[in-house]
């Protein structure tokens, strides 16, 4: 049986060793990491078929999260060594002044030291959330789901191999095996061991966390996120957003969960935007069942609004123009990725303003709320809190700093 105290001791002894690694020597193993996990691609693979077979019973969305094949683990080790290139983030001086005593005062940033992550369903976590926080000399603590139990230390053996091959010891990156509800309530105590727990998963998950954590936490929650068609939108330009933010990954956190439609554009927009939704295969819920009755099909529905569906089911709303939309989003928003499609730049940016979320778009699909597409090799998660850390979550959020003082025997 695992003791999670014992290994969470160790965790934060392997924290100080990590953190006096240069970054070249760090970059160095994270190479070795990507190539173990390369060069264990069809043992990983067998690790997920194990997964899969047991994981029948779970909603679509999940088990397509779930799923890993040989290009995604190429792809993996690939944002493995991506974040191998990045310029190093800890040890360096963020600003420097001189007091009026004479003494020398610099800002330096450091590690926050041992990073813990609760998750679910995706593999590829393991191996991004360890890679980013290694860079950044973070110890990390993993709390898999037990749907990618076999997946997960998988891939830790891997990244434990990398970490044996240059004389590191393997608590750098530890996994929890308990995947009780039990061994979450205790991990998320440990608050003597674990500066930082990032849970990211479904509602249930987050609210557990939430109400039970003695370690600060920085939220990843639910993607409700809104595709808003303004009146003076480029209407082929907003269809092929609307298409991609729901269609190129319905089960993401950044999929379009809502369309808000401008009620000018009905009658000469809503039925071509209508017939390639469904032509795509999408269900459309409506507001009320007026508008089910007038434009819906066999197989919509009444919307809910409050709900990530995480499948090509499409809420959609009709208002009477920007301030009901940004009524509509702050009541209903996760604060995760919003969009504002219209060819009106003041307009635009009164939403750039005025909407709470995470990432705010532009014209633009709300699927690119994701830290490779950002430039950050990979993420930790998409952050929805406002402390620390906001959005897709990379090295430069896996920091704090603390101050160094130079003086010439000053005293005060």
């Amino acid at each position: 049986m695992q003791d999670i105290e014992v290994m969470l001791i160790s965790a934060k002894r392997s924290a100080r060793i990590l953190e006096r690694l240069s970054d070249e020597q760090r970059n160095a193993v994270l190479e070795s990491m990507a190539d173990r996990i390369e060069s264990q691609s069809k043992i990983i693979c067998e690790a997920n078929a194990r997964d899969i077979s047991a994981a029948q019973n779970l909603p679509l969305a999940m088990r397509k999260r779930l799923e890993l094949n040989s290009a995604k683990v190429r792809f993996m080790a690939d944002s493995i060594r991506d974040i191998a290139k990045l310029p190093c983030t800890t040890g360096q001086v963020i600003k420097s002044w001189k007091n009026k005593a004479g003494l020398e005062i610099a800002q330096v940033s450091v590690p926050l030291g041992v990073i813990g992550v609760i998750y679910e369903s995706r593999p590829n976590v393991t191996s991004d959330v360890s890679a980013l926080c290694f860079k950044s000399g973070n110890v990390c603590v993993l709390k898999g789901g037990k749907e990618a139990f076999y997946s997960n230390m998988a891939i830790l053996q891997a990244l434990h191999s990398a970490l044996e091959q240059h004389s590191l010891p393997k608590e750098c990156i530890s996994m929890i095996e308990d995947t009780s509800r039990e061994g979450i309530l205790e991990f998320v105590k440990m608050d003597k061991y674990v500066d930082l727990l990032i849970p990211r998963g479904g509602e249930g998950l987050i609210e557990f966390v939430k109400h039970n954590a003695t370690i600060p936490i920085i939220k990843h929650d639910k993607g409700v996120c809104h595709t808003y068609i303004h009146e003076k939108a480029q209407q082929d330009k907003a269809q092929e957003i609307v298409l991609n933010a729901k269609l190129s990954y319905p089960a993401a956190c950044n999929a379009c969960e809502c369309v808000i439609l401008d009620e000018v554009l009905v009658e000469q927009f809503l039925p071509t935007l209508l017939q390639k939704l469904r032509e795509s295969g999408v269900r459309v819920m409506f507001e009320n069942e007026e508008w089910l009755k007038n434009w819906g099909v066999a197989d919509d529905g009444l919307a809910d609004f409050n709900k990530e569906w995480g499948d090509k089911i499409l809420n959609l709303k009709v208002v009477s123009g920007i301030n009901e939309a940004l009524e509509h989003i702050a009541h209903y928003g996760s604060s995760h990725s919003e969009c504002i499609i219209t060819q009106d730049e003041q307009v635009a940016q009164i939403f750039m303003r005025a909407v709470d979320a995470a990432c705010v778009y532009w014209n633009a699909s709300t699927r690119f709320s994701d830290g490779g597409e950002f430039g950050f090799g990979a993420e930790v998660g998409i952050s929805t809190s406002k402390i620390h850390a906001r959005g897709p979550m990379g090295i430069e959020s896996l920091r704090s700093y603390k101050y160094c003082i130079t003086g010439n025997g000053q005293v005060r």
